[in-house]
């Protein structure tokens, strides 16, 4: 079935063409992504077609009725809504369902209320939705459903908006770069919910394993043409490969034939006959085809970084906390050459401060950090950079250096440091101000690379880079000599250029692993589980089989399930919290009794279950 239809759609600001004359279709449970250079217009393309932008030409025909969610990189949030209230606005009539619902279970004595209420999940059989609905807020880390928009920080507005996408449960879900903001489990949780549900996605991401274990097709914008791959992200790359050896056994054809009909041009024939005429006709594709060239870089540079010496950096019996968050607890480690670390964790263990602490921008509030006298730190921060006005691209790298020095007396320019990082001779030359977010992040990274540091710091490069770009960073963080360490969320990123693992557990607990991301996923995986399995799972009656309840019994049985289910988030929820350092009695008491009551009420509806479900065995 037939969804969306774009037809030969245009896009230009200016005197900028970004693209022109594209068509392409999205059709129900397609799972599609969109892969393009940045700056290429990525985002015009969605915004096009979930209705925010209109296209210069050509047109965007949906199907009558299509309900279509967006997700932009920066949400359109009401800052003074609660997270509760951004979740339930909207069109959704499950979610108000759902709401009442809520509303009722807070109002036992208004049995008028929740019959009415119970009747309408039945109705939509909300049961299940209202389990997910409570598992992806939980999920995100979005618990405290009073607290207001303006008092969130950017990665929880992104991940409200996400939450907020999902529930509305549109028929085509456009999202732009989903996972950026979210950790590493929340990134393989949402892979999973994209992959099961029977949902149709068009979506640009830059994580390689989220493409792999997603899509079903994806469509490149390459040199302004489109081109799609029915299939994952590795089909992509075998497919892609064998279309640029095709274009280049063309290319060489194209020039052996342009030599020929150029000899022939000198000769100045007389366009007397129509052969002759067609052939000089035809004289002008074929210089153009014998031209074409691939703009591809590949980096092999062996780098002539300053020589580190024997001490790099030690960090001794090294702690810290913000008040009462622990974020490091005595950590020793001594760096050696050559090491390349990658740093995982769930948001807010501390990742970003623990980067600060060895580069010397936070004071250890306990132990030492060392410091040898040949570091040189190169370090991309989160926060980017900030260019003056009026400035050019090759004026902001020229600011920090002009060239990298190779072996063997060799050098690489800043001009050419930024065409291996896609920054044609011509786009060095535009204005800053014209440059894309991830255009930006990508002059940012050449701006660090042309200092030529010997040890490099990453803090979430792969954040709005498009995947070509990714790919000219790993290899030339494959030829850095140096010490790296990087924080990704990136895990196709991080399996190819760290060899071991910082794993912040949270609570101050650092992890050394010996591999890299892949490795410790085999290993989390390998250990047995100390999540309790719910009791509630093992229901695996035949439909057929409930007609020995009777039918106000089988409402109960269902909302007994859905119950049960929310009671062991918040069960979980509340067990979480007696994690946190620097409780006090009368919160670990207050705690304690919310969490027996919780277990109390679960005992309380298992028993029922029980009764109910042994029915259906008799």
């Amino acid at each position: 079935m037939n969804y969306i239809s774009v037809e030969n759609i245009s896009r230009a600001y200016g005197e900028l063409t970004l693209f022109e004359g594209l068509s392409f279709s999205i059709h129900k449970d397609q799972k599609i992504a969109l892969i393009a250079k940045n700056g290429t217009g990525k985002t015009s393309i969605l915004n096009i077609l979930s209705g925010k932008e209109q296209p210069d030409t050509g047109e965007v025909i949906m199907r009558n009725g299509l309900k279509v969610a967006f997700l932009s990189q920066e949400p359109d949030l009401d800052i003074e809504s609660t997270i509760e209230e951004t979740i339930f606005t909207g069109d959704s009539e499950i979610l108000r369902v759902i709401h009442n619902y809520e509303q009722a279970l807070l109002n036992p004595d208004d049995t008028e209320m929740y019959q009415k209420a119970f009747e309408k999940m039945e109705a939509l059989n909300a049961w299940d939705f209202e389990t997910q609905y409570k598992q992806i807020l939980f999920k995100f880390k979005l618990e405290n459903l009073q607290e207001k928009v303006k008092n969130l920080s950017g990665g929880q507005k992104k991940r409200l908006a996400l939450a907020q996408t999902l529930l509305s449960k549109p028929d085509v879900l456009i999202l732009d770069e989903p996972t950026n903001h979210l950790d590493l489990e929340m990134i393989e949780w949402l892979e999973n919910y994209f992959k099961n549900e029977n949902i149709t996605l068009f979506m640009v991401t830059h994580d390689r394993y989220f493409l792999e274990r997603v899509c079903n097709e994806i469509i490149e914008l390459d040199h302004g043409k489109l081109y799609s791959y029915k299939g994952n992200y590795s089909y992509y790359l075998d497919k892609k490969e064998a279309r640029i050896q095709q274009e280049a056994t063309e290319v060489n054809k194209a020039k052996q034939l342009f030599k020929r009909e150029l000899n022939w041009m000198r000769r100045q024939p007389k366009a007397r006959t129509t052969k002759s005429k067609s052939r000089i006709s035809d004289f002008t594709e074929i210089k153009h085809k014998a031209h074409q060239r691939r703009n591809d870089h590949v980096v092999q540079l062996e780098l002539n970084m300053e020589r580190l010496g024997s001490k790099i950096i030690e960090l001794h019996n090294v702690g810290h906390a913000f008040d009462d968050k622990v974020i490091l607890k005595k950590f020793d480690y001594v760096f050696k050459k050559g090491e390349r670390i990658g740093i995982i964790g769930k948001n807010g263990t501390g990742k970003s401060t623990f980067l600060n602490i060895l580069t010397g921008g936070i004071k250890p509030k306990n132990g030492k950090v060392v410091v040898g006298e040949t570091v040189k730190f190169g370090y991309y921060t989160q926060s980017g950079i900030n260019p003056k006005e009026g400035q050019k691209v090759i004026d902001i790298i020229k600011e920090f250096g002009d060239y990298i020095p190779l072996k063997k007396g060799r050098q690489i320019s800043a001009q050419q440091l930024l065409e291996r990082f896609l920054f044609s001779r011509k786009k060095q030359y535009d204005f800053v101000d014209k440059l894309s977010g991830g255009e930006l992040k990508r002059l940012y990274l050449c701006t660090v690379l042309i200092q030529n540091p010997n040890f490099l710091i990453l803090d979430e490069p792969t954040n709005d880079l498009d995947v070509v770009t990714l790919n000219v960073l790993e290899n030339f963080l494959l030829d850095f000599p140096g010490c790296l360490l990087v924080v990704s969320h990136d895990r196709y990123f991080m399996d190819k250029v760290v060899d071991h693992l910082f794993v912040f557990k949270g609570n101050g607990v650092i992890e050394d692993f010996p591999g890299n991301y892949s490795d410790y996923r085999v290993y989390e995986d390998s250990q047995p589980s100390i999540t309790e399995t719910p009791k509630t799972a093992k229901n695996d009656w035949k439909k057929d089989d409930k007609s020995r309840l009777s039918y106000n019994e089988q409402k109960e049985l269902k909302n007994l399930e859905s119950k049960l289910k929310s009671l062991e988030f918040d069960k979980s929820e509340l067990q979480s919290k007696f994690y946190q350092e620097g409780l006090s009695n009368e919160e670990i008491s207050d705690l304690s009794g919310r969490l027996q009551s919780i277990i109390d009420t679960i005992e309380e509806k298992e028993e029922r279950w029980f009764e109910l479900s042994s029915k259906l065995e008799e």
